[in-house]
């Protein structure tokens, strides 16, 4: 016999299924959400509507946008010499934090021949259009890639590095202040800060 009333239940059971968090905290965050003002809780339902029903990926870089384009792309003040390529979303704030400022591309991804992930699965092609049209008008001179520095994120580097030959960019790579293995989300603002300024040209 079930103990705990249904909508409970099935909070909960939504909450788990989130990122880190467990059963025990997500029974603390749905008694929470229980025991708050009505406002407080409806207001954290509206803000998840409104995420999902306007957030969508921008469409020339693929960072998050809340609109047709991110808010580094409509920047004028961007430099726009260079595109740092990273593999989602969420290194873009990370990348932000060492002082980097030009343009970014999302690949959303990386290659991964185990899971069946090819260029094609990737945003590849749209970053060599990018690169193409912004050579052209004399803008774009350097592509950093900022892959994570592990396998998958290794062979998407050097496959990037040979589709950009012949581009009449510079491309580098991020600098092994970043530890092999590892993952950019997990590193600190300053050696990811040090791997940017001493990355090498691929």
């Amino acid at each position: 016999m079930a103990l705990l009333p249904p909508a409970l239940e099935a909070l909960i059971e939504a909450l788990t299924e989130l990122p880190g968090i467990g059963r025990k905290s997500a029974e603390r965050i749905a008694y929470h959400l229980l025991a708050a003002a009505e406002d407080e809780a409806l207001g954290l339902a509206r803000a998840i509507e409104t995420l999902k029903r306007q957030m969508r990926f921008c469409s020339v870089c693929n960072n998050l946008a809340q609109g047709e384009l991110c808010p580094v792309c409509t920047d004028a003040r961007r430099d726009r010499a260079s595109i740092c390529v990273v593999e989602r979303p969420t290194d873009v704030p990370l990348v932000e934090k060492t002082g980097y400022r030009g343009l970014y591309h999302v690949l959303l991804g990386t290659i991964d021949p185990l899971e069946g992930v090819g260029p094609a699965g990737l945003a590849v092609e749209p970053l060599l259009k990018r690169v193409r049209e912004g050579t052209g008008k004399g803008s774009v001179r350097e592509v950093i890639i900022a892959t994570d520095p592990d396998a998958q994120g290794e062979t998407t580097a050097a496959y990037l590095a040979e589709a950009l030959k012949g581009a009449g960019v510079k491309v580098t790579r991020l600098a092994r202040g970043v530890p092999v293995g590892s993952s950019l989300e997990f590193v600190d603002e300053v050696t990811l800060g040090k791997a940017l300024e001493g990355r090498r040209e691929l």
